[in-house]
């Protein structure tokens, strides 16, 4: 498998989130844990991001135990450190304070030095009416799409 084939989405992030800014952040891993992630074997349901302790955090993350590991495995949901600069991280403290306001991985990917990075971004909260709008539009897409394929 290349590096570029990895790419694990957040999908329900567009739909239930207005994405405002993006940020590309490196992950603290162990060994087995990016040996998981590079066979894909990781997920962004239900996960988010916090500030703390001078650092950013991702909780929640599901990186399933690599097969091949010993006692030396990871844990499959443990909090794992994001890296960013003290720019990035102040801009990310200040929004999270905001109320609406969330901080949301999008996807991970492996980058092309073969090192996992983590694209987030900040993000208001969807009413049900805009999550139909979204709805309505992606529908409207693919009708498009059918009406280029027919003629």
């Amino acid at each position: 498998m290349k590096f570029s084939e990895v790419n694990i989405k957040n999908k329900r992030a567009n739909f239930d989130y207005a994405i405002t800014d993006t940020f590309v952040a490196g992950i603290v891993l162990t060994g087995t844990e990016i040996k998981s992630i590079r066979m894909g074997k990781a997920s962004l349901v239900d996960t988010f991001c916090y500030v703390a302790n001078g650092g950013v955090w991702i909780k929640n993350m599901y990186i399933a135990e690599y097969f091949y590991g010993t006692y030396n495995n990871h844990e499959a949901r443990r909090d794992r450190k994001l890296l960013l600069n003290k720019k990035e991280i102040a801009k990310l403290a200040k929004c999270g304070k905001e109320t609406g306001m969330t901080i949301v991985p999008l996807k991970v990917f492996i980058n092309e030095k073969g090192l996992a990075k983590m694209l987030i971004g900040i993000g208001r909260g969807k009413k049900e009416y805009d999550k139909r709008q979204s709805i309505k539009e992606r529908e409207d897409k693919r009708a498009m799409a059918r009406m280029f394929e027919k003629g």
